[in-house]
């Protein structure tokens, strides 16, 4: 089985350093503890990048998610690479211009 490479967009980044801020103003060892935590799940995807449910509000972009808490991670299988597009909590609509 060939492994796939994941791949982050800037606003799934931006997405982590923001989690990693706001997670930090209330506990700030646990916020670094999260997003390694985090990246080590989507790291998942490498030899599973179909594991994740299609995503229902966007069915024609052909995107996928799984769950970390409360965070949906939205990512796109085009092999060899898995794009993680956004990570979005779960609370939140999500909206076409979030991916």
């Amino acid at each position: 089985m060939k492994k796939h490479k994941i791949v982050w967009t800037p606003q799934a980044r931006s997405d982590l350093v923001q989690i990693r801020k706001y997670i930090k103003q209330d506990a700030p060892r646990t916020a670094h503890a999260f997003t390694k935590r985090l990246r080590e799940h989507v790291r998942g995807l490498v030899n599973f990048p179909l594991a994740g449910a299609l995503v229902l509000e966007a069915p024609s972009r052909n995107l996928r998610e799984i769950y970390f808490g409360n965070y949906r991670i939205i990512y796109k299988v085009a092999t060899p690479i898995v794009e993680i597009i956004t990570i979005h909590h779960s609370a939140r609509l999500l909206r076409s211009s979030d991916f």
